[in-house]
């Protein structure tokens, strides 16, 4: 009797329309999604947010990458790429962000963050300033709101009940891969890092987007009042129905909105999206273009 062949496993199906690659950076590998560059298409990276990986971006990513040279990488020590030997800090994840960059022969870009994604991007502006032409800080986290770690539990189990149900299948499998460890302190890293300093330091034009069911944001008059501190480069605008994980639960009307920001227009709802959440804007500093009275809600 002949052997009995053993049944192939189904190759894996790729998690996004975007290419799947790897590479190496201070000898850790690292696994990122890259768009096809269109020509002369400028740079644009995604980064995510605590415990998680780029797999929940790529809903806004995937809408953007026609346009620009779209890169979603998992920052050392989340999702598919490894470990460093400690657990990294928030300098640490820019830094490694920096050298991501080096290593695909990308001088600058527009990087687009959600959650702690946002003090990666505000710390990486910190150091390589004359590398960052934008910057996307979509529902920022950290600091004293978030404080302590139980108060930040109970706020993320909160939004966990106001995500669609398709993110927890995303999002459980990456808590679990990061780990107790890293959690506690990239939590520390996190809460301690100083957001407001980091932004008042910021000479880019910056858009914030916040969305008014985010259990993890203060209040919309105290991000005003905060991106009113700037020195006026800040474009502040509000999603209504949307809680803090907009580039997986908006990923149209966000990438809708970093469209019009990137190409200095006023902001608008989409027309191709009647009845979706309306998006206005909420402050707007006056060394950005002028808005028209289109620009604020319908």
């Amino acid at each position: 009797m002949g052997t009995k062949a053993t049944p192939r496993r189904a190759p894996r199906r790729p998690e996004s329309s975007l290419a799947e690659r790897w590479t190496t950076v201070d000898g850790i590998n690292l696994f990122y999604r890259e768009s096809p560059v269109p020509p002369d298409a400028p740079a644009m990276m995604h980064l995510h947010g605590f415990g998680l990986s780029g797999r929940y971006l790529l809903p806004t990513a995937e809408r953007l990458a026609d346009e620009f040279h779209t890169l979603v990488p998992d920052l050392p020590g989340f999702g598919r790429s490894g470990k460093a030997g400690d657990a990294l800090d928030v300098p640490d994840l820019a830094h490694a962000a920096a050298r991501f960059l080096d290593d695909r022969g990308i001088e600058k870009a527009t990087l687009v963050g959600n959650s702690m994604g946002c003090p990666v991007i505000l710390e990486f502006a910190h150091h390589y300033p004359e590398r960052i032409d934008r910057a996307v800080l979509v529902s920022p986290a950290g600091g004293l709101y978030n404080q302590p770690l139980r108060r930040a539990v109970g706020q993320l189990t909160r939004d966990g009940s106001r995500e669609p149900p398709r993110m927890m299948k995303v999002a459980v499998p990456d808590y679990f891969r990061f780990g107790v460890p890293s959690t506690f302190k990239m939590f520390r890293s996190l809460t301690q890092y100083p957001t407001l300093e980091r932004l008042l330091q910021l000479r880019i034009p910056t858009l914030v987007v916040i969305g008014d069911r985010d259990p993890l944001m203060p209040g919309a008059s105290r991000v005003q009042e905060v991106a009113a501190a700037t020195d006026n480069h800040v474009l502040l605008v509000k999603i209504e129905g949307a809680a803090h994980a907009i580039n997986f639960s908006h990923s149209g009307e966000l990438a809708h909105l970093i469209r019009l920001f990137m190409a200095d227009k006023p902001i608008v709802d989409d027309p191709g999206s009647p009845g979706h959440a309306r998006l206005y804007e909420i402050h707007r500093g006056t060394h950005l273009p002028p808005a028209d009275d289109r620009g604020i809600g319908r």
